[in-house]
């Protein structure tokens, strides 16, 4: 069957209730380590609690119209430190610290021994979303280079051979998400930017050792950071690492524009893959309209053809009010009908 054009998606998450999590201290921070103190119900009710949550999200994104939909991400803390710290060679009790560029220190997953996936982290997660949609269901995991970025490694002494065993584990739970139902598994590789030298180096062979014979499709997202986190002026316009992506064996790459207004004649430096193009605005509180989602995607169009675009919001949602998130997602649907039209 034919797929339809540009079908639309999101990156991840999507906006927490108020009951399930403590936003002010959410606004605060993107942990690395765990943070219980974060969840608003007691941990007898909290699995239950986030499945309520993770139902609200999918209905969400059905009634917005998207085509790709995740579980929103209901039971994180952030995108990476719910896989992150469930590997065994991480000290769970005694975290590392790391000074960040500002000079705040900032706890991080301390590396004791051999990282190894001992138990399924979300398959779960994935068997509750395939239940409970029927739409295309995509499952997110933290990337081998991202997470190698983000601990105290006081064991390998090697960031290559640490990261390689990151995406060994990451590879195993991605094939048990497909076989979970999973429809599209994706990486999020974020720090793939903050750290191009290294990167340059072994990023393309970690990446590609994650995805090892995963047969769904697959994608590697990466941007700026949050716009929460990141907000205003303060991203700049261009990838530092982008073009080495078209040797990995994902099929998509997830980059923003719509915040950062990069030059989209990156695209091209993409050409194989299918490219999930940011064109939601995270950083501004309005609502687009559809005719300016229509707008970013047809500025896409100019470089690549619509069989390989999917628009999507720049990045994960987690930090937006819910009624902004909705309506900016409806406003994705839309503007992409309206382009999907001209193109038939």
């Amino acid at each position: 069957m034919t797929e339809p054009l540009l079908q639309t998606t999101v990156v991840g998450s999507y906006p927490q209730p108020d009951w399930l999590v403590n936003r002010e201290m959410l606004s605060k921070v993107v942990p690395r380590t765990r943070l219980r103190e974060i969840w608003r119900v007691p941990e007898a009710y909290l699995q239950q609690a986030q499945d309520d949550a993770t139902l609200l999200a999918i209905r969400d994104m059905e009634r917005a119209g998207i085509d790709i939909i995740t579980d929103g991400e209901m039971r994180r803390e952030s995108y990476s430190n719910h896989f992150a710290t469930a590997l065994e060679g991480v000290d769970q009790e005694n975290p590392g610290y790391v000074t960040t560029r500002s000079g705040q220190k900032t706890p991080v997953p301390r590396v004791v021994g051999k990282l190894r996936r001992t138990r399924p982290v979300e398959v779960r997660d994935m068997q509750f979303l395939r239940a409970n949609t029927d739409r295309p269901a995509k499952i997110t995991l933290p990337g081998p280079f991202t997470m190698g970025q983000q601990v105290k490694d006081e064991f390998y002494k090697d960031a290559e051979a640490m990261c390689m065993d990151y995406a060994a584990a990451v590879n195993e739970e991605a094939h048990d998400l497909v076989r979970a139902g999973a429809d599209v598994i994706q990486l999020d590789e974020p720090w793939l930017r903050n750290n191009p030298e290294e990167a340059s180096r072994y990023a393309v062979k970690v990446i590609n050792r994650a995805l090892k014979g995963i047969s769904v499709p697959t994608v590697v997202h990466l941007c700026f950071g949050y716009a929460a986190v990141v907000p205003g002026l303060s991203k700049p316009t261009g990838y530092t690492f982008l073009p080495q992506l078209a040797d990995t064996i994902a099929q998509q790459i997830s980059i923003e524009s719509a915040q950062p207004k990069i030059d989209l004649g990156v695209l091209k430096d993409l050409a194989p893959k299918k490219v999930m193009l940011g064109v939601i605005d995270l950083n501004d509180p309005a609502i687009e309209t559809p005719q300016k989602i229509a707008e970013r995607i047809r500025a896409g169009l100019k470089y690549m053809s619509p069989e390989k675009l999917l628009p999507a919001p720049d990045c994960g949602m987690k930090y937006l009010p819910r009624a902004t998130a909705f309506g900016k997602l409806k406003a994705l649907a839309e503007g992409a009908a309206i382009v999907r039209k001209e193109l038939s």
